[in-house]
């Protein structure tokens, strides 16, 4: 059974983006990089809102017409236009992007159903409005967190709201920019 795994960068005081939606105060570098990247080595579906998954698709297929883009770039944006995607959003009426599933409705059978077939994990990529939805239904088992050293203050965060959900450290590491990588299990 495969698990569904919040993957999100938050700031110390648990915002996933700032007032204004940004994410520039993430400090991305080669380190940081290479950890991604095996994150997305365990990826079966990435999983987004409506949100997140509009600002993917607007930018990871230019990539690949952009002759001046990184290995690593072409790389991430040949799996991230081939892999199974899933988009949760209630607004949306289809989802063009290829490979894309919408879920609409229903979304806890919907993911249930997914989370029995074979393969590689779910892995929901930042997007706090559907992951706060998918922590109210219950369907997170495991948080993958970058901790990043800054404050904001305001923002957008997954986990205003939400009901107390013990969880189980599994592993932790430290970059030399400061970030802290944590992975924890729901204990159930």
């Amino acid at each position: 059974m495969r698990k569904l795994v919040l993957f999100m960068h938050v700031s110390l005081d648990g915002y996933a983006s700032d007032s204004e939606g940004g994410l520039g105060w993430i400090p991305y570098n080669e380190e940081f990089e290479k950890y991604a990247e095996e994150v997305v080595a365990e990826v079966g579906s990435p999983v987004y809102g409506r949100t997140t998954y509009r600002m993917m698709e607007s930018y990871w297929p230019t990539v690949l017409d952009d002759p001046n883009e990184s290995t690593h770039s072409l790389e991430h944006a040949r799996w991230v236009q081939d892999v199974k995607k899933i988009v949760i959003s209630s607004t949306m009426d289809k989802a063009e992007w290829n490979n894309t599933m919408l879920i609409k409705d229903n979304i806890a059978e919907e993911i249930k159903a997914l989370k029995e077939q074979p393969g590689k994990n779910l892995v929901i990529f930042g997007s706090p409005g559907a992951a706060k939805t998918l922590l109210e239904l219950g369907l997170i088992d495991e948080f993958l967190l970058t901790i990043c050293p800054v404050v904001l203050g305001s923002g957008k965060s997954a986990f205003d709201g939400v009901e107390k959900i013990r969880l189980k450290l599994l592993s932790s590491r430290t970059f030399d920019s400061g970030i802290i990588a944590t992975r924890y299990a729901v204990e159930k």
